[in-house]
């Protein structure tokens, strides 16, 4: 006979880390070989549900949709099911939302270059390459190790460099960058680990 698998738990359409992640959990009672399958509606063609190529028959408990959404600005819903054998759970639906205005940022990942009298830094972002294109840009602080006076330079393109005078600068300097990203609002990202290099240092 059929087993009647009950539907996902706690069925989530969330953001974290620039992308846009449908979580689950199991329902009560699954054998441990179920699977999901994952689709995706966007406001502009309801009831039309499309599949999401890399979340059909997964393990897991979580698809990342971020790639898969036709468009960033619309908000869009997902559904999942459990499958085992022939069994088959009731689709759930999650909430609707859009990457545009829901999107959370993670801090970007800080490269420094010491060249002579000055220090080159730079940003990377851990994004989906669909989202590549927005405008992201990213904050940095600079100040002296155990100092709380930090000099700001805010507003940077994502791709820029800053180019820092380290000519003045004598000690122990730390640096720290965090995302930013404009929408219907400013969001910024937490900011990222210091990384701190010594500058100018008479050995």
């Amino acid at each position: 006979g059929h087993v009647r698998l009950l539907p996902p738990q706690n069925v989530t359409l969330l953001s974290k880390d620039f992308a846009m992640i449908l979580t689950w959990a199991a329902g009560q009672g699954y054998p441990p070989d179920v699977t999901y399958t994952v689709r995706y509606e966007s406001q502009d063609r309801l009831d039309k549900w499309m599949k999401v190529p890399d979340c059909k028959n997964i393990p897991r408990t979580s698809c990342n949709l971020t790639c898969a959404l036709s468009s960033l600005y619309v908000k869009a819903r997902a559904r999942v099911k459990a499958e085992w054998g022939q069994s088959r759970s009731p689709w759930v639906k999650s909430q609707f939302k859009d990457y545009y205005s829901d999107v959370e940022l993670a801090p970007p990942v800080l490269s420094l270059k010491e060249k002579e009298n000055s220090i080159h830094v730079s940003a990377s972002f851990p994004l989906p390459a669909c989202v590549e294109s927005l405008t992201w840009k990213y904050d940095l602080n600079l100040w002296e190790a155990g100092s709380q006076d930090k000099k700001k330079y805010e507003g940077y393109f994502r791709k820029d460099t800053v180019i820092i005078n380290t000519t003045a600068l004598s000690g122990n300097y730390c640096f720290s960058a965090r995302a930013l990203y404009e929408s219907i609002s400013l969001k910024h990202s937490e900011f990222s680990q210091p990384v701190c290099v010594l500058l100018n240092h008479k050995g």
